[in-house]
Order: C-alpha cells, then structure tokens, then sequence
C-alpha cells in the first residue's frame, strides 16, 4: 500500500520567482507533499537573498486511463501564495493536451481531464502553468513545469507475436529434452502492478510436453516418444497475466511439434526365403530380380545396403541398391547355362549405412534372407568350339583346296543338327566356300598375298529344327608368301661418274626390295651380269649385307668418247624357288672437281674445252634468232608485194560501200575504187560467202550459171539484183556489185552531185519502184514527198 500511495502523489514542483503555500490536504489523502522551499530574488525587493516559501498542493498526481465517468475527470489544484482569494490571480494551463485533454479553472486553478486517456496510447503529459495578475496581464510568479501520468489498468491481454511456432525434436529424447521458448507480450505497465506479469501453461499438449510457467520454454515430458508411432504434435499455449490470478487476461499460441527420425529400427525382411525364375538366355549384366528389406526410419536413416553371404552361385550375381526404392537389384554376373545348372541358392544380407550408436544395444542393424534361382531351359541357338578360328594357307592354292574346318553344337536337351553358311557381308567378294554340313572351309578362288594378306569374314550357324536360332564366329585366314617375285633394285636406277675418278673407286650404293613376304634372314646377293663382265668399265661388289657397291675399273672416263654407260646387275633372293632378276644401271659421265663434286652434266659442258662460255653460247642462239626473224620478214613483205591485185575480199567491197558517199570522176577514175570485181566476174564467184557481217545461220546463194566474160554489165547487175532481193539470208542493204559501177544508159545516173538538178521536185524517183522490193520503202517515200509537193499544184 505504501509503494502505491507513493505512486499516487506527484512531487512538489519549485518554480523560479514567486511564493506558493500549501494547502492543507484534503481529508481522504493519508500521505502529503511538503512543500519545498528555494532562495529566489524577488523584482523590485532587496539585493540580498532572500528565503522564499513556493509550493503546490495536488489532490491528485495521477489520473486514470479509460474513465468512462460522466463529469470531467479531477485530476489536482493549483494555488499561489500571491493570491489571497480576491480573484485578482488567474491561473494558466500550456502544453501536451492543454485545452484538449486537460482544462484549468482560471480563478481556482483546479485542473479536469475532458476525455478518457489510453496509457498505451500515451503514458504522460508534460504541463507548464502560470500565476498572472488578472489586471495587469503580468506573470506573478515564474511559468513552472510539471508531469501527469496516466495509470494503467489491465485493458491489453498477453499476445505471442511470432506464433504460431513450429519445432522439432528427435525421437525417443529423454525427458526434459528442449524444444522451444515461447514468449507473449503484454502491452500494459509492467512498473504498475500485475498487469503485464505473464504465466505460460498448456491447454493442450500434455502428457507429451511441459512449459516453464515464467520463461515460457517447452521441453518433453515423456521419455521415448517413437516417430514411427506418432510423428506431428500440436501444443496449445496459454499466457495470462495478472500473474495467472482469477480475472488476468490470457491469449493462447499454437505449437506444432514435430518428431524427427533417429535411426532406432534396423531393416528386416518381410520373408525369409524369394524365389526367382530366370531364363539362361539372359545377358550378363542383366539384372534377373529384386528383393526389398523394409527400414520403418526416414531419409538417410533408411539407406539399406544389400550383401550377397559368399556360399553357392555367389560368383554368378551381384546385388546392388537402387536408391530410389531402396531394393536390392540382382544381377547376372556371369551366363547361366540350364544343361549344366539348373538352380542356385546364396543368402543376402540387408544392414543400414548410417548407424546411431546409441541404440547399438538393442541389437544388430541388419538382416539375412535367403534367395533362391531357378534356370529356366531356353532354345538356345549352336555354339562353335571356338571363340575365333585361325587358318593359314599359300597363295596360289588350286581354288577348292580345303584349308580348315569349323564346328558349332546343339547343347540343349534333344539336340538338333546343325547348318554352316558364310556371312556374305563380311565376304562379299566370296573368296572361300563351305560345306554346309561338315563346317569345311575352301578356297573359291587363287589368292595372291601380295594384294591381299589376310581374310577377315564370319561363318554363321543355325539349327535345323528353327533356323532363326543363329549363332557367328570370325574366321582369320592368313595368306602365306610363295616366292614368285624377283628381288629388283631399289631407286636410284641412274648414278654418275666423274671424269677424274679412279679405279677401285665406289660410285653407287644400291639395295634391293623384294614384293613377296621375306622370311627372317633372308639374304640378296648381287653380281655383275655374265655378259657386261668381259672388260668391264664397272664391277659390283657385293657387301653381304643386302647392299652392293658400283665399283669403277678405269682411270678416268671421257665424255667426249661416251657419255652414258649401262651396267647390268643381277640379284638373286635366298627363298625357294630362287628368284633373280637382271636391272640395267645408268652410269653418266660428269665434269668434277679435284674433290668429286660434280660440276656439271650438261650438254654444254661439253663445249667448254674449246673455249666457248655460256654467256657466249646464249648469244650465238640470240643472234641465230635475230636472223631467222629477218628473214620471215623479208618473205612475207616479198609475197605481199606480189599479191593479186584482184578484190576477193568482201570487206573490200564492204568498204567501197561503205564510202559510197565520195564523188569520183565516173567510170574513168580507176583511183577510187577498185572495178576490178566487175571487170572479172569469175573472181567473185570464188569467194561466195560475204564478210561485211556475220549472219546468224550461213545460207550459201543458190547455184547459178556462170557469167561468161562477154556478158554485157548491165545484165550481170539485173542477174544479181534479182539474186539478192530473192534470198532472204541476204544482208538489208546490197553489195558493191549491184552500185559500184554505173553503166551505159543507166537510169540512176551519175552518183555525183555536181551535175544535179537544182531542187528535187524536178527529179523523177518512179524508177525506185522497178529496182524490186528492197528499194520499196525509198520509192515510197519520195512519191509520197512528189504528191505532196506544192510546186506541181496546178
């Protein structure tokens, strides 16, 4: 009680300037303020200090949130010592809530709270008040500060801002195992009474879990709680305040409590003993079955690992885990065979990887089952003695010779006969052949090593009973070398001598290479041809290792007297049949120096003792050259000076037309234009086709007779006039032939324009229109100009 009597009265408050006396406290007051005194200096009064009493009277320090009252709430009283109850002081009231929240009686100075307050809202106002002479409007004392507080009440119930929670403990903890702390808060006065004081307790939960009543942490209650047998829990949390006494407010949470999983359950087999059925086709790595030990554990917990208990057929299969169903997957290790076994029977063990060793004592983690493997008998097809076949044979074997033998058998119960054929695809050129039935191999045609030395095909072979049942081994023939080719001499087949060399001197290594397959040591030896050795001017020497050296037998070789020497050598091999060959070498005299080294082999080298230089020999060719080309000039220019002077050139002619335009003197001024061609017809009919232009298809004029020299001009113009307008190949304008030459009595008349008419309206252009067809448009367009001319309008 004392402590909140304390809290209900609020300090005296010293202002700075100014007497305040106390009044007495109201009779319900058990426990009062003295007033406090300061040493103030007074306006107007003495310089000394002077000891002034000031003081507050309050009937109430604190006022109380949420009054829902219908008077204004009394909150306390302001009095100053200055005033002597003739209404001479007024009272003022400024800051937090002045006016608002809080009012003053000017003349008392009694201060009322005008609505009701929230302390969660706002938990104190800070207030400044002043005495002022009601006539002068001047302060009396100075403006002195103070604080109302609001008291709480229990109006906020305790609330768990970040459930609901969730949380996990492993299973089978002990008890007192933590799991989580909860925690509500209470938004009232936790400096004032009990209203904030919160206790934690479960509604809903028990008898798993237990909470600490003051700090809200949730530990297990009952030990060996198992996951496999209950994995969720959801607690219900209380908290209340008032410190869980009778008419606290309580707000509740949700916990949700979930079990994790401890590896406390070894794997074990729902049956002891799996049968499986497995046909002896299966391929090796197959797998054949699957077995499953079941772990009640989750996760990593439940990882089964699958061993097979070495005994019976543990060599055959394998076992491994598929991890996503977590089974034991059985697989062929090796090929079964139903004739040879028809069941086996191996254990497999199940254990887990990931082991706790706390629950080591309730027994080994793992468990055994045993399996059992029935082969089932399938058609199967032959098999061949042999994984692959090896055979050898000469080259060159008569073709049907047999040179090995394959065998293939039915192994299944009631076996059937067996066929052999060979695999086209592998021998598409069908070197060999094979018996059918027997499995003999035969050569089908002459093999030759030396294109071919080594075979590579497949021989297939099925039953009889179902032929779709195959099976196929490869066959390796090699070839072997029968010595039928003559040892040769590697390159090079041509050497040099120097002019200078002396005997006894090696020129040349040579080697030699055999086509067939030598054998191991086999030896080539080398001689000089029986014929080339009767005073020879080289010799071989034969080195006895595969080699041989060209020997000279003379001192010093000429040019001059022979250039090239040919040298016979004979090789033979060590195989059986011997084989040897005769190769001619080519032994070419050269200029060298006092060392060897060879200075030149050309032809001109020869010239060089006489005393002539390259330099020199090139310009005897250039001069050669210079005079030849004088002298085709001189010929050509002779025969251009001889030439015919007849026009057989249609391009001449073309040129003549061309410049058809120029005024000559007539028939008598040769100096134009060559007549030539109409003096002498017979020239022109050698050249018949034209030159001016190059026609699309060349049409030949048609065959006429021939013009005799005695023919009058003017016919022989008429005639090939008619020829050209008639052929329609012809060009669009006419030859020299027809223009070129103005005869007696023309009607064209001269071509020169000195003698002509004045104007054209006197000259008479009806002649155009008997000239054929090719001058009808000309003639049409002067007749139209001749109609059309004024000058003869009458």
């Amino acid at each position: 009680m004392l402590t909140r009597n304390c809290l209900s009265l609020l300090l005296w408050i010293l202002f700075d300037g100014g007497l305040l006396t106390p009044l007495q406290p109201q009779p319900q007051q058990t426990l009062g303020t003295e007033p406090r005194e300061n040493v103030i200096h007074l306006p107007g009064r003495q310089s000394h200090s002077q000891r002034v009493k000031r003081g507050w009277v309050w009937n109430q320090f604190f006022v109380l949130e949420e009054y829902m009252g219908s008077e204004p709430q009394y909150v306390g009283k302001l009095h100053s010592d200055l005033d002597k109850g003739e209404g001479t002081v007024k009272y003022t009231l400024s800051g937090d809530g002045a006016g608002t929240v809080f009012t003053i009686d000017e003349t008392t100075g009694d201060i009322h709270a005008i609505r009701s307050l929230d302390r969660e809202e706002k938990p104190f106002y800070t207030l400044r008040a002043q005495a002022v002479d009601i006539e002068t409007r001047k302060p009396l004392e100075p403006e002195s500060e103070f604080i109302i507080k609001v008291q709480d009440i229990n109006d906020n119930e305790p609330k768990f801002l970040d459930g609901p929670y969730v949380a996990s403990v492993p299973e089978m903890s002990p008890v007192g195992a933590y799991v989580l702390q909860v925690k509500a808060t209470d938004a009232d006065d936790p400096t004032y009474g009990n209203s904030a004081r919160v206790v934690y307790s479960i509604l809903q939960g028990q008898p798993y879990f237990s909470i600490d009543p003051k700090t809200g942490i949730i530990r297990t209650a009952l030990p060996n709680m198992d996951r496999e047998v209950k994995e969720q829990y959801q607690v219900l949390i209380q908290a209340k305040d008032m410190g869980g006494q009778l008419g606290g407010l309580a707000g509740t949470t949700v916990v949700n409590i979930t079990l994790s999983d401890v590896n406390d359950n070894p794997p074990r087999f729902p049956k002891s003993i799996f049968h499986l059925k497995v046909p002896e086709s299966s391929p090796v790595g197959s797998a054949i079955g699957r077995i499953r030990a079941v772990d009640p554990d989750f996760g990593q917990n439940a990882e089964i690992e699958y061993n097979i208990v070495p005994g019976d057929g543990g060599n055959l299969f394998d076992i491994v885990t598929d991890e996503d169903t977590q089974e034991g997957v059985i697989k062929l290790k090796k090929p079964l065979d139903f004739e040879t076994k028809k069941a086996y029977t191996f254990k497999v063990e199940a254990s887990n990887l990931h082991l706790d060793h706390r629950f080591h004592s309730a027994g080994p983690f793992k468990d055994t089952a045993t399996v059992k493997i029935s082969v089932l008998d399938v058609d199967e097809p032959p098999v061949f003695s042999k994984p692959l076949y090896t055979m050898e044979v000469y080259e060159d074997t008569p073709v049907g010779t047999i040179i090995g033998a394959v065998t293939a058998q039915d192994l299944d119960v009631g076996s059937s006969a067996v066929r052999y054929f060979i695999d086209w695809k592998s021998d598409g050129d069908s070197y060999f052949t094979i018996d059918g039935t027997e499995g003999t191999i035969a050569t089908n045609e002459l093999l030759d090593r030396e294109s071919t030395a080594q075979y590579n095909f497949s021989i297939i072979a099925s039953k009889v009973s179902n032929p779709l049942l195959t099976s196929k081994v490869n066959i390796l023939i090699n070839v072997l070398d029968v010595n039928e080719f003559p040892p040769e001499i590697s390159v090079p087949y041509e050497t040099a001598v120097c002019e200078n060399a002396k005997p006894g001197q090696i020129i040349q290594i040579v080697s030699a290479a055999d086509r067939d397959l030598s054998p191991a040591g086999q030896q080539f030896s080398f001689r000089l041809s029986p014929e080339a050795a009767i005073k020879p001017n080289f010799t071989v020497r034969d080195f006895r290792n595969n080699t041989a050296g060209i020997e000279t037998r003379r001192n010093g070789y000429s040019r001059r007297q022979q250039e090239f020497y040919f040298l016979p050598v004979v090789i033979e091999d060590s195989s059986y049949p011997v084989q040897s060959s005769t190769n001619t070498m080519t032994i070419r005299v050269c200029r060298c120096d006092s060392d060897g080294t060879i200075l030149s082999c050309n032809v001109e080298a020869i010239f060089l003792p006489v005393g002539l230089s390259t330099g020199a020999l090139i310009a005897i060719l250039l001069c050669i050259i210079i005079l030849l080309a004088i002298v085709v000039l001189y010929v050509a220019l002779r025969r251009q000076r001889k030439k015919d002077t007849l026009m057989t050139s249609k391009e001449d002619i073309r040129d003549n037309v061309i410049h058809y335009d120029d005024e000559g003197g007539g028939e008598e001024d040769t100096q134009a234009f060559d007549i030539g061609a109409l003096r002498n017809p017979t020239a022109v009919e050698e050249n018949q086709v034209r030159r001016d232009i190059k026609p699309d298809a060349l049409c030949l004029p048609r065959p006429r007779p021939p013009v005799e020299d005695s023919t009058d001009i003017r016919d022989f113009i008429h005639q090939r006039l008619q020829e050209h307008d008639l052929d329609p190949a012809a060009p669009p304008y006419d030859s020299l032939a027809t223009f070129a030459y103005e005869g007696a009595g023309s009607l064209a008349g001269s071509l020169s324009s000195i003698d002509s008419l004045a104007t054209d309206g006197d000259q008479d252009y009806d002649y155009l229109a008997d000239w054929g067809p090719r001058f009808k448009v000309l003639a049409d367009l002067f007749g139209e100009e001749e109609s059309y001319n004024p000058d003869k309008v009458t």
